[in-house]
């Protein structure tokens, strides 16, 4: 199991079981001080129970439950905001055998302190009981109201992948003046796995034919985009929906660590001004709301995050906001910067006990042999103004992740290799 600010995930009746649902959501209802939360779940077989389970554990708490069904991630964050507090049972784009609980505070993620409520045991003893109703939001029409009509019947592939957002993705696109045409809408039928950052997204590519393509996760906070016959770099997503923050008069951003030189340069070049935050949406809200800043993400999750709409990645609004950039110059602007620049993420099977004393080992090798290095989240080595390596453990697996980026493509390879032969020489010394 593992338990993050990205959420409590696990293989369910493995090693994420009811009781640990009970226990959690016992100890979540302490943070609920408006004594409502919306729930909602993906697609994932398990769900069902999972969400039954977490219903009742917040009643017997004396929450009110606020149910929305199936739903995306970015609907039930907008749903919170209006709530106060909700939970999603999903792991995102894990394996369908995975599942998990995100827990969201006053329409933002939780932050470190609130994790460390929920993991720990609290009094939770009530004497009201809570009641559940069923609910729907209007998630559609205020992303329509603020992606405003766009012009040309633009052609859309969207590729659900058996995932939460067949049912507001394509109503959206189409609401706002799209043509749509959708694959892979369930998941008992779907062609690819749950996560389009890792999948070739083959069928897509071939539907596509001159129109954009889609790809959401299982839960629809991660979007890939498909263009020209090609997928995208996820960071592109990002590239993107920072342009159109940009066209919407924004200056301050915030992007991961691990995000993409070319959109920092991007937004230096139109006039706005950047600061960087550890991997992962919560880090990145966190410092947006410290900073007061107006938009950012993370490329490596193909996550574009508008604060004012909703505080998290969210893959469904940003296929819309990108539909709305296709006729203007600065799309073009971007596709084009991006493009001469080159990333690899890549992981490493390593368990989870070993994970910090393989970074400690991977330090001491690097920091003999690169100059700058940023230890902010992980071991970032700023090789050259345009050529970086970031080594992470990961927060949702048993994995340590690569990734890198040049503006040379067989000088980001031997980065890559490098890194990855001192992490196994690392990982070696510390087994």
């Amino acid at each position: 199991m593992k338990k993050s600010i990205s959420g409590i995930r696990g293989i369910f009746g493995k090693d994420l079981t009811l009781k640990d649902v009970l226990r959690f959501c016992n100890n979540f209802s302490t943070l609920v001080k408006s004594k409502n939360c919306v729930i909602a779940h993906d697609t994932r077989p398990s769900s069902s129970i999972i969400v039954e389970t977490a219903s009742a554990a917040l009643m017997q708490c004396g929450i009110n439950v606020y149910n929305l069904g199936m739903v995306p991630t970015p609907v039930i964050f907008r749903e919170s905001r209006k709530y106060g507090a909700g939970i999603i049972v999903t792991s995102s784009h894990n394996p369908i055998e995975w599942n998990g609980l995100k827990f969201i505070v006053n329409g933002r993620g939780i932050n470190e302190q609130e994790l460390k409520t929920i993991v720990n045991e609290q009094d939770t003893s009530k004497s009201v009981i809570g009641v559940e109703s069923k609910i729907e939001s209007k998630y559609i029409d205020e992303a329509a109201n603020l992606i405003g009509k766009v012009s040309g019947t633009p052609k859309v592939v969207v590729d659900i992948g058996g995932g939460a957002a067949k049912n507001v993705a394509p109503t959206l696109l189409e609401k706002i003046g799209c043509q749509v045409k959708i694959i892979n809408e369930n998941l008992d039928k779907c062609s690819r796995g749950p996560d389009p950052t890792a999948d070739d997204l083959k069928d897509l590519i071939s539907n596509c034919n001159g129109s954009i393509g889609f790809a959401y996760d299982l839960d629809g906070d991660r979007l890939v985009i498909v263009k020209d016959g090609k997928k995208l770099s996820p960071d592109v997503t990002l590239g993107l929906g920072i342009a159109k923050a940009l066209e919407m008069g924004y200056k301050k951003f915030v992007l991961s660590i691990d995000s993409s030189v070319s959109v920092e340069k991007f937004i230096q070049e139109n006039g706005g001004e950047v600061q960087r935050s550890k991997v992962g949406e919560a880090n990145v809200i966190d410092l947006m709301l410290k900073t007061k800043s107006q938009a950012g993400g993370e490329g490596s999750s193909g996550g574009f995050i508008l604060p004012e709409f909703n505080y998290c990645r969210d893959g469904i609004l940003t296929s819309g906001l990108i539909v709305s950039m296709l006729e203007k110059k600065h799309f073009e602007d971007v596709l084009q910067l991006m493009e001469k620049y080159h990333q690899i993420r890549e992981k490493i099977s390593i368990e989870s006990k070993l994970h910090d004393k393989t970074l400690e080992k991977l330090q001491e090798k690097m920091s003999k042999q690169f100059g700058k290095i940023i230890s902010m989240d992980g071991i970032k080595v700023i090789i050259d103004d345009e050529s970086w390596v970031l080594v992470r453990k990961s927060n949702t697996e048993d994995i340590i992740r690569i990734s890198a980026e040049s503006n040379n493509a067989e000088k980001v390879k031997t980065i890559v290799q490098q890194t990855r032969d001192l992490v196994k020489q690392s990982y070696d010394q510390v087994k």
